[in-house]
């Protein structure tokens, strides 16, 4: 706070007073300090050692004398005004120290040094010792306003254009310009451009004002010393070299192609959304032509505006070729769309159409790149520098892999080279589960690394930038909670680092640096650390050469930009010439210091899944994360854990009791729940070294979490009254909230039966009363070091004033929150849009969201940007602080809709539609009751308040039967009942699900088309819409569907209908603002599913393939701003949008991939064309769908393994017989065989293969192990039966072995048509067109 204020008003007297001691303030700078510090007689160190330096002693600190020491010299320190020409002869060398005051007072020194600078005698200067040389040679100093403070100041040597990242402590400097012609500036301050050392153009004598020695910081400066030394040894030349005069060299391109990273998927999320949209914001800055190509529709990135092009096209080798063609771009950004985009980069580069196409890959050379991802290669280079990566070898093969195994020692950890999150790693115990990893492995990766086992070591990370011209910065260093054997992005990650001494920091960042310059990186690089904790042995996991998920939570964790830095420093530019935009009068060439405490804790969804594994290893399964900000660990930890999980309220005991047998097999090995195993274990007496012995996490964290656990014993059944101010403010300092405190009180008889939510605002109440409330906090990036120019905020209850003025009245935009399975990058679009419809029409905008990989968390989005909890408590607390103008809550997803009642109860202003007007969609059964008393049908239902009672309601409407909960996403605990004891499990999971809210039982109907209605309406009436379709039936959540817009098989009836229930819905439920319903038809008879009263995840798709921005428009009637109505955008146009879902199964070993009414899908593409064949196509290899087409130079048989019910079979007839003329072989189980026989297939290209319980060699998952299947469709018998199928085993087999499935019948028939399309077109069936190329196609 000292150290803010100084900044706000420069340099100021101060004292420190005791009570009933008064101090005089008097200025020091009119007293000679260095007299008063400097000793009185001559001390010797290193007695008899050569060189001799002679060390003037101004106000000299212990660590010079210890780095002169070092240097293996003698060391005589004597006083400031010691006779330097008398005692000439013994000395080889003058050494000024630092010192207190103005130079000026030091007048017997400077008369010294007038004397010693006329000699040959070799010098060196720092700090006050830099001023006096100066003086000496008749130069002039001044007093700075503010002086410069702190150990993260950018110096510049002017000799090498090199810059150091300095410790300085002075409040006077040189002026340059007063300096002699036979001198002149050896570095300079890179923030303020002030002096920061000089040197003699001819003799050995030189000085700096920064200060070498220092600890504080880093130490890249110490090399001045041995400089000194080397000049006094006759080793060193004098530094007569010109000045570096090319700082500001900037490679000159015009137009510049940007791989995106596709659809979201587990081990490359959002982050790629974020970094991209910085990187093309700093490339047009620099006035480049930008094209982008990626098919993720949901992504900010791919809006209109950002990039001069946007290419919604698989980010495939072929596809890049043709629009490098097309587009013929000079260079290519690469680095910004994870291993999608780099992968494709190195494939061109290797093949030499980069180079044929002079094109320049922009950033760290490609050959970088394959270095740090080629394992073998790694190694070599590391081997170079003598750093070590963990004893390892690679492997190509099975065997080569058993050889390395057997020679390291079991257990081993497998990885792939050229892989993300992990993909294609895990442990290996013995022979026999070595052999089963590396057999799926190699389907991945054509190469493996064996390593040791080094699981119980930490694991460190450092963020390293690099310029061109070497000047080198680590921008946060982060550490896993977890020890090694958790793959970082499964892992609680910490930043700064917690556990670290000062020298293992300084070591790790020193080797950081070391290596990325030997790799040559330019831009931005992560390096991976495994750190012995008995010891300061340590060995190099890996360095990622770009931009990963790392990335994108160490640029939220510091304020710092990476990606818009990285991108510029791929232009050629240096860390000096970019500023700092959080401080905007400092550079890029700085090392974030952080006054708080960063946690960011893993979200996962595992529980969608039957048969996956929730023990965490080394293969991420985590789909999203938070970030949390706190002053103590404690508080951001308890944060963090509720950010993941709504329904839990921090670092407390499990929702249900488990056994001590399941809490240490929980502590031994992790899963998900291990935070709450740790929480249960401390309860029932394991102390902090009996968890630390069995899960080798640092006994520091679990101190931490044991003061929590400490707080939460003594709290439990206190009453509300004993709570006084200071007890109060402990427990919100250790990051309690006030629902969780709620529910450890003991309230009284007449208050027992209150709600959770009542008695949390009895807790506020009381706290506010008492005066605890918490404060608002800046990252400014710096620690206070300089001010902040942007609102990056937090809040707190450690500290004691707020670091800003409240005075805009803002428009708060609440965000989604974590990415998870039906709540990803679409919502982070429409909260962008919302907020940058606000900003457009002058309103003022706080952003409140906790997700480090969203575009909405980029500080310069909006006015006021809190990292934040989406919770009743957070909002509130920023609402009255912020005296907002209202919240929006409707483009962020579920999280905050479901705030909506809690809101308007504490009289908070929600934009748009009422609050109990969405309670009335949320809830199924007044939504169901109102759609009843409108008239609108909807599949017969009833509200379930027991089991007997569902059981009823089966009798009358038979199986199958649709169980679903309130107020939830992504089709959370829905499930399709086809008995009567699934209809038993899945009424008790949607139970759980949505305890507070009814669930409803409606019948599900077979073989209907279902249909998404979206639109914007104002108090009622609809002003905009659009109706997509599903390619499947009914059946498939729609997030998991394959959408086609605008609806290509709808009748017009059916349109009809869809119109008018949608208009009566609107107006019944004085919709203002964005919805979406989704419907059912068969046969032109349309039932309504539900209704969303906020945006929903087709907001993007429709958006951008109408050239129609849904969410601004919705922003405006939301506000009361006007709106332009114009036409509805349901036009015809000549062109098909298709929207395709983006599947994780790979990573979740043991998932049955398929689709239901519960979503699966982690992410989602979308592409465009002028057929549904071609647009469908086109989505599908978007999606990873490696599928091997005929070529001129390949047309050889191609082999389909096909499972198909009979039920489906009829629905696949047009399929088989287009498929019967082409070049296949049909591969298929019993029943299909059968089927296929009757469809007039020759004999020879139709085969039987067989199921593991059928007593026969030729097995359907042999094939596929194989690897000779080329693509297999194997749709399941229905969507409910959880039974380990002998179709399960095929599907699971197909994707473990990484070959092309197709699980719909429905997708399944529009891929044959494609195929066949793309057989006889060729390549350019699938047509090079940029979304504007569309659009103006259509006007």
């Amino acid at each position: 706070m000292l150290t803010k204020k100084l900044r706000e008003a420069g340099s100021l007297l101060g004292k420190i007073e005791f009570a009933n001691q008064p101090v005089a303030i008097e200025d020091p700078n009119l007293r000679n300090l260095v007299a008063e510090v400097s000793l009185k007689t001559p001390r010797v160190f290193n007695k008899g050692m050569s060189p001799r330096i002679v060390a003037v002693d101004c106000g000299i600190k212990n660590n010079i004398i210890r780095c002169l020491c070092q240097c293996q010299v003698q060391v005589t320190v004597v006083p400031f005004d010691y006779d330097l020409k008398s005692h000439a002869a013994e000395y080889d060398g003058i050494f000024i120290s630092n010192g207190p005051g103005n130079p000026e007072m030091a007048q017997a020194t400077i008369d010294q040094l007038k004397w010693a600078i006329t000699t040959d005698i070799p010098i060196f200067g720092i700090c006050l010792g830099n001023q006096l040389l100066a003086l000496a040679a008749g130069g002039r100093t001044y007093k700075m306003k503010f002086g410069n403070r702190g150990a993260n100041v950018p110096s510049v040597d002017l000799l090498t254009g090199q810059c150091y990242i300095t410790s300085q402590n002075h409040g006077f400097a040189v002026d340059e310009s007063s300096l002699p012609a036979d001198w002149q500036p050896l570095f300079f301050n890179a923030n303020d451009y002030s002096n920061e050392g000089i040197i003699h153009r001819t003799k050995k004598i030189f000085s700096s004002q920064f200060h070498p020695e220092a600890s504080a910081g880093p130490l890249d400066t110490r090399f001045l010393f041995k400089r000194f030394i080397d000049n006094v040894k006759g080793e060193e030349t004098p530094m007569s070299a010109p000045l570096n005069t090319h700082f500001f060299r900037l490679q000159k391109f015009r137009k510049v192609l940007i791989l995106g990273s596709g659809g979201l998927s587990i081990g490359q999320a959002g982050e790629f959304d974020y970094s991209g949209s910085q990187a093309i914001k700093a490339m047009k800055e620099e006035g480049l032509e930008v094209v982008l190509m990626n098919p993720n529709i949901a992504t900010v990135q791919t809006s209109k505006n950002l990039a001069n092009k946007v290419y919604f096209l698989p980010v495939t080798e072929d596809f890049v070729k043709r629009v490098l063609d097309k587009e013929q771009p000079d260079c290519l950004l690469v680095s910004m769309g994870g291993q999608t985009a780099l992968n494709v980069g190195i494939a061109l580069y290797e093949s030499g159409e980069l180079r044929k196409r002079n094109v320049h890959v922009l950033g760290t050379p490609i050959q970088t790149v394959i270095d740090t991802e080629d394992r073998e290669l790694f190694k070599e280079r590391l081997d170079e520098i003598h750093e070590k990566l963990a004893l390892s070898s690679p492997a190509t093969t099975v065997e080569e892999a058993i050889a390395v195994a057997e020679r390291i020692g079991y257990p081993v950890l497998v990885r792939s080279a050229f892989a993300l999150g992990g993909l294609g790693s895990g442990f290996a115990e013995n022979r026999e589960e070595l052999v089963e990893l590396v057999s799926r492995s190699f389907t991945s990766s054509s190469q493996l690394l064996i390593d040791k086992d080094l699981r119980g070591w930490k694991e460190i990370e450092y963020e390293v930038v690099r310029d061109c011209y070497d000047n080198c910065v680590t921008v946060c260093n982060m550490e896993n909670f977890d020890p090694l054997g958790i793959h970082t992005g499964d892992s609680i990650v910490v930043a700064p680092s917690q556990t670290l001494t000062n020298r293992e920091y300084m070591l790790l960042r020193d080797t950081a640096i070391k290596v990325v310059r030997h790799l040559g990186v330019v831009g931005e690089c992560n390096i991976q650390y495994a750190l012995n904790p008995e010891s300061e042995e340590y060995c190099i996991i890996e360095v990622n050469a770009r931009l990963s998920r790392s990335s994108a939570l160490a640029s939220k964790a510091t304020g710092y930009p990476l990606a818009y830095v990285a991108a510029k420093l791929a232009l050629g530019k240096n860390l000096i010439q970019i500023s700092n935009r959080v401080t905007g009068t400092t550079t890029a060439c700085f090392e974030p210091s952080l006054d708080y405490c960063v946690v960011k804790v893993p979200r996962w969804d595992l529980k969608k899944f039957h048969r996956v594994s929730p023990l965490l290893g080394s293969c991420m399964k985590s789909v999203g994360e938070v970030m949390s900000i706190g002053r103590r660990f404690e508080e951001a930890l308890q944060k963090a854990v509720r950010m993941v999980n709504p329904l839990v309220q921090g670092f407390d005991l499990p929702a249900v009791e488990w056994s001590d047998e399941e809490v240490m097999n929980l502590l031994k090995h992790p899963d998900d729940r291990r935070i709450h195993a740790i929480a249960l274990g401390m309860e029932r007496g394991m102390g902090v070294d009996a968890i630390h012995a069995i899960t080798k996490i640092d006994k520091w964290f679990l101190s931490k979490l044991d003061h929590i656990h400490q707080a939460r014993v003594w709290l439990k059944g206190k009453t509300l009254e004993a709570l006084g101010a200071e007890r109060m403010k402990t427990l919100k300092c250790l990051g309690f909230s006030d629902l969780q405190i709620a529910a450890l009180l003991r309230f009284p008889e007449t208050q027992a039966a209150l709600s959770r939510r009542e008695k949390e605002s009895l807790v506020r109440a009381h706290r506010k009363a008492a005066g605890v409330t918490p404060v608002v906090k800046q990252v400014d990036t710096l620690a206070a070091e300089f001010p902040a120019m942007t609102n990056y905020l937090y809040v707190t209850y450690s500290g004691c004033e707020d670091d800003v003025a409240f005075d805009d009245h803002g428009v708060m935009v609440l965000g989604c929150g974590p990415y998870a399975i039906g709540s990803s990058v679409e919502f982070d679009w429409a909260a962008v849009s919302c907020i940058r419809a606000l900003k457009e029409s002058g309103k003022k905008t706080i952003v409140v969201n906790f997700n480090p990989e969203t575009v909405s968390t980029d500080y310069d989005e909006s006015d006021r940007l809190y990292f934040e909890e989406l919770s009743l408590e957070r909002i509130l607390d920023i609402y009255e602080a912020e005296a907002s103008e209202g919240v929006i809550i409707s483009v962020g997803g579920q999280i905050p809709n479901n705030l909506s009642l809690p809101l308007a109860h504490n009289n908070v202003r929600i934009f748009g539609t009422s609050p109990n007007d969405i309670e009335c969609a949320e809830d199924r059964s007044k939504f169901s009751k109102m759609c009843d008393t409108l008239g609108i049908d909807q599949p017969e239902w009833v509200p379930v308040t027991s089991v007997e009672k569902a059981y009823e309601f089966v009798a009358k409407v038979d199986f199958p039967v649709l169980v679903r909960p309130s107020f939830v996403l992504s089709g959370a605990a829905m499930s399709v009942c086809m008995n009567e004891e699934h209809l038993r499990q899945c009424l008790g999971r949607a139970a759980m699900i949505s305890s507070e809210y009814p669930v409803v039982v409606s019948k599900f109907v077979l073989g209907a088309k279902e249909i998404e209605f979206d639109a914007v309406a104002d108090h009622g009436e609809i002003i905009n819409y659009a109706i997509s379709e599903h390619i499947e039936n009914a059946g498939v959540h729609s997030g998991d569907a394959t959408l086609l817009l605008p609806s290509m098989k709808l009748y017009t009836e059916t349109e009809r209908r869809i119109r008018a229930i949608a208009r009566a819905i609107a107006k019944s439920l004085h919709i203002t603002g964005p919805f979406n319903i989704q419907l059912l038809a068969k046969n032109n008879d349309v039932k309504v599913i539900e209704c969303n009263l906020r945006a929903s995840r087709t907001f993007p798709f429709i958006s951008k393939t109408f050239d129609f921005n849904f969410i601004e428009l919705a922003t405006r009637v939301m506000v009361g701003l006007p709106y332009r109505r114009g036409n509805i955008v349901l036009k015809d146009l000549n062109y098909v949008g298709c929207k395709a879902p983006m599947f994780s199964f790979m990573r979740l070993s043991g998932a049955d991939p398929t689709t239901g009414v519960e979503m699966a899908s982690t992410g989602e593409v979308a592409c465009y064309g002028e057929s549904v064949s071609e647009a469908f196509l086109k989505a599908l290899l978007s999606t990873n769908f490696h599928f091997k087409f005929f070529t001129e130079a390949d047309t050889s048989v191609r082999n389909f393994l096909i499972s198909i019910p009979e039920d489906d079979f009829n629905q696949f007839r047009e399929g088989i017989e287009i498929l019967k003329t082409m070049n296949i072989d049909f591969y298929a189980t019993k029943g299909t065989y059968a089927r296929l026989q009757s469809c007039d297939i020759d004999k020879a290209r139709l085969h039987r293969v067989y199921k593991s319980n059928e007593g026969n060699e030729n097995l359907a998952v042999d094939y596929i192990r194989r690897q000779s299947i080329h693509l297999a469709i194997v749709v399941p018998n229905n969507n409910t039966d959880q039974a380990i199928t002998e179709g399960y085993k095929i599907r699971r087999m197909a994707v473990d072995f990484n070959v092309p499935l197709i699980v719909n019948i429905k997708c399944a028939l529009e891929f044959v048509r494609a195929f066949e399309k793309y057989t006889t077109q060729g390549p350019e069936f699938l047509k090079i067109k940029c979304m504007q190329e569309y659009y103006d196609g259509n006007k």
